[in-house]
């Protein structure tokens, strides 16, 4: 499978994680909506360099270990990051408040 590919599926995976997982849903709905999207920046980038070092180790082969391979990291990290941002708006949003009930107010 074609590393962006991958890296796409990441993205999309932590955007339905984050949108309908209910405790990781819950918590990240508290947040306001710079903490969110540094959230996702942070968690991506982990799962890029998790993956950069599984690499290197010779256990998860998806990059080399070189600056060809970082390049293919930072294309792959950028792919990830549009995808699991597109997802996340075109996600249907729940009719509950985060603890599953409805919400109060108007």
């Amino acid at each position: 499978m074609d590393g962006k590919i991958l890296s796409g599926l990441a993205g999309l995976g932590l955007s339905l994680l984050f949108s309908y997982v209910p405790g990781v849903k819950s918590w990240f709905d508290k947040l306001e909506s710079d903490q969110k999207r540094g959230v996702v920046l942070l968690s991506l980038a982990t799962i890029a360099v998790i993956s950069y070092g599984l690499s290197c180790a010779g256990w998860w082969p998806q990059v080399t270990c070189d600056k060809a391979g970082i390049q293919t990291l930072i294309e792959a990290f950028v792919a990830a990051l549009v995808t699991s941002q597109a997802a996340f708006l075109v996600s249907p949003k729940s009719k509950t408040g985060g603890s599953g009930q409805p919400p109060v107010g108007p």
